[in-house]
């Protein structure tokens, strides 16, 4: 199946075609058609399966098609948890839009809001936000959503793990009944159908890789380890398996400082993302790791959502998360776009429930490296 089957526009298959897309992903085949035809969608799917062009694309196609003369109403809202995917959407449909006249831009917390009050001042067809920031600038006057013809709530789940249930609520009241709604989760818990239940209307269903699954693409790897000799093994890693870059998950903010810390003072070029560092800071590691100035981003999961860096060699899982599926969401940051990649977990003996959780929930048992220095 190509592009073109799927009834998208000239224009948007010139820009798909520059950015060297080739074949739609399973997601996208199903996402699409469906889209066009106006129905809401609840879509299940993790990151990595190519969600962003499932939704982007065909909203795109159908905003150019009833897009008012009038320069200043939102009619299109794409809401994302984390600064980071926020950014990662807009730069998406900088791409996707590159033959249409959309005007599109992207709000979030954190930073000045002159400069984005400024641009939604210019006019804006469709905004990507976080919730708190788009919350804040309708209640100072600057944003109405009475005119939203398109709605979409990206990794719902994520939201609900952020706290944001009440932000997404009164962002849902101040949207017009009468839309086009797709919500997407990488799980669906009772929670999440709920909150789906409340915003959908007579949706379509899609599932695509579940979050138990992951791709045959990465190849997993299992590194017992007393705590003490981690960033031992994390070095003598980083120095052995031919890695490209690493992208290091710690379960907190202070470990993936300390972390980052230590393997500057070895020499390598390493950053730490996480909640509690400044926007700019942020999307200065993150700029600097998709340009390859920087070696190794050590992230917590928060901070992880929209981390998306072309041939990333290898995913370590430096501490092993204490939700399962937080590990897939987590190794999937590898193996992306068709390409290879490596996920090395390192256990401690009071991880071992941990990692008895990621083998029930994945059914993949890692291959065991015993023989390193770093081992009991």
């Amino acid at each position: 199946m190509t592009f073109s089957d799927l009834k998208l526009s000239v224009p948007l298959l010139k820009a798909l075609t520059k950015k060297g897309y080739t074949e739609p992903t399973p997601i996208q085949q199903q996402a699409i058609p469906r889209i066009l035809t106006g129905r809401d969608l609840f879509g299940c799917a993790q990151t990595g399966t190519g969600k962003t062009a499932a939704f982007a694309l065909p909203i795109l196609q159908l905003l150019s098609q009833v897009r008012p003369a009038s320069p200043i109403s939102v009619h299109a809202l794409i809401l994302a948890p984390t600064r980071e995917l926020a950014l990662q959407i807009n730069d998406n449909i900088t791409g996707y839009a590159t033959n249409l006249s959309i005007r599109h831009t992207v709000i979030y917390g954190g930073v000045s809001q002159h400069a984005q009050v400024q641009q939604l001042r210019k006019g804006v067809d469709l905004l990507v936000a976080t919730p708190g920031r788009l919350l804040d600038l309708c209640q100072q006057g600057f944003i109405s959503l009475k005119h939203i013809k398109f709605f979409v709530l990206d990794e719902a789940d994520k939201m609900l793990d952020m706290g944001f249930i009440r932000d997404i609520r009164k962002i849902i009241d101040k949207l017009p009944e009468h839309r086009q709604s797709l919500f997407f989760s990488a799980t669906t818990t009772k929670d999440i159908k709920s909150l789906a239940n409340s915003i959908l209307f007579q949706p379509e269903s899609i599932s695509v890789a579940p979050v138990s699954s992951t791709t045959d693409l990465i190849k997993q790897f299992l590194y017992y380890v007393p705590r003490e000799n981690k960033r031992g093994l994390l070095e003598y890693i980083l120095k052995t398996d031919n890695v490209g870059q690493a992208l290091v998950f710690t379960r907190t903010k202070r470990g993936a400082d300390k972390v980052a810390r230590a393997l500057n003072s070895q020499g390598w070029r390493a950053e730490a993302i996480h909640g509690n560092k400044s926007q700019g800071a942020r999307v200065r590691a993150l700029d600097g790791f998709k340009k390859k100035s920087i070696d190794v981003l050590v992230a917590t999961d928060i901070a992880s959502r929209g981390i998306d860096v072309e041939n990333l060699s290898h995913v370590i899982n430096y501490e092993l998360p204490d939700v399962a599926e937080t590990y897939v969401h987590r190794i999937g940051r590898t193996g992306r776009a068709g390409a290879s990649g490596k996920a090395l977990s390192f256990c401690t003996e009071d991880e071992t429930e941990y990692l008895k959780d990621i083998h029930n929930l994945t059914k993949i048992q890692m291959e065991v490296i015993a023989k390193h220095p770093f081992s009991f």
